[in-house]
Parts: C-alpha cells; structure tokens; sequence
C-alpha cells in the first residue's frame, strides 16, 4: 500500500466526512440567516434563467443516476434482468444528456458571473469556487464518458469506483479497487469528493433545506387602502 494510495482512498474520504459535518454544524450555529441561495435574480434575470433551469434539472438527473449506478451493487441490476450492454447503453445516452445540460448551465452561470459587473461585484469568493468546481466535476464526468465512448472496452466503474465508495460508506475502504482505474474517472472522484469541503461554506448549503414552515405558515393579507 503506497502511502498516495492511502491517503487518497482510504484518509481522504473521511477528511472530508469530518470538514463537511463540522462546517455544516458550524455554519448552522453561527450563520443561520446566512443559509440561503442568495438569489440574484434582481440584478440579471435572462441568463440566470435559463442556466438555472439547465443546471438544476441536468445536476438532479446527472445524480439520480450517480446513486443507482454507485450505491447500487451490479449483481441486484443483473438480477432485474438489465444486461451490462443494455446499461451502459442507457447509462451513456440518458447520462450525455443529463451531463451536457448540466455542463451548459454551469457554463452559462459562470460566464454571467465574469461578465455582468453588477452580479460580480456581489459574488463572493465561495460563490466563484462552488461554481467553478462544479464545472470542473462536470467536465471530468463528461470526459470520463467520452472515454468510455472511443474506447474498444469499456470501463465498469460499477466493478471498481462502486463497491470502493460502498466500502467507504461501511467504514471499510479498499484502496486496491482504485488502481486499475482510469485517471479521469479518478480527477472526476477525487473532484466531487472535495466539493463537500467547501460545501457548508457556501450556498450550496441551501440544499439541505426545505421549505416546510411555508405550508403552515398564516396567510398574508392585503387590504385596499381606503
């Protein structure tokens, strides 16, 4: 076991656990009325719409289909009776759409965050980083997928990454699944990993939060000035 092996597979995993349930805790106890989107929608509405919409609705499939593909073991797919041809078939058409949206909203989210001065000049340091490393995850994703595309074999991350990060949720990692994978399936892991580093430090937090008390909350009334 060399010690990058290590590190990266087995310590790295559960670094992040920590930062990540630490800066939630933190956040939430010292910066509740900071725990929002902070929307922008007031300064700039056209680009911010349609890149919103491609993001939001491309990120929920794009992870959708990450949890089944990685939570869920390959022998309980085989056994509903999905081939590894029929998956992967699936997993890189429905994947290529979801992933391009997801790549074209982010695109679009951060050339209006560099070009409009006003939503500049209010975007701070963790807005540019949240969005700058979701770009990234992204690109690596789609390049893994045009890997597996040219390839003559293709990789099954459900062979390798899968039972790695299932391992990693049962607290019993095995840093040996790693070595035969390809290094951009490995920059998009290792990517996504960090992303929950900076997590409850930026608005990524309003993830989390729904908004219940809404539907329980009283009416407001308006009245006509009389």
């Amino acid at each position: 076991m060399t010690w990058g092996s290590q590190f990266l597979w087995v310590i790295y995993p559960y670094l992040i656990l920590v930062i990540f349930l630490v800066g939630l805790y933190y956040r939430y106890q010292t910066d509740q009325f900071g725990w929002t989107a902070k929307s922008s929608e007031i300064l700039e509405k056209k680009q911010l719409r349609v890149g919103s919409i491609l993001f939001h609705i491309g990120i929920m499939l794009v992870l959708v289909g990450h949890i089944g593909g990685i939570l869920i073991p390959k022998a309980w797919v085989s056994a509903l009776g999905v081939d590894d041809h029929m998956y992967h078939l699936m997993a890189m058409s429905i994947g290529s759409v979801a992933g391009l949206m997801t790549l074209v909203g982010c695109i679009i989210l951060v050339f209006r965050r560099l070009t409009n001065a006003r939503v500049r000049r209010t975007s701070s340091f963790g807005d540019m980083l949240s969005i700058i490393l979701l770009t990234l995850i992204v690109v690596a994703g789609m390049s893994a997928t045009l890997f597996n595309m040219r390839g003559s074999v293709e990789f099954d991350y459900r062979e390798t990454i899968g039972p790695w990060m299932r391992g990693v949720l049962a607290f019993r990692p095995d840093h040996t699944l790693m070595k035969e994978v390809p290094v951009i399936f490995k920059i998009h892991v290792i990517l996504g990993l960090s992303l929950f580093a900076v997590f409850p430090f930026t608005r990524l937090v309003h993830m989390l939060s729904m908004p219940i008390t809404y539907l329980k909350r009283s009416y407001v009334l308006y009245r006509k000035r009389r």
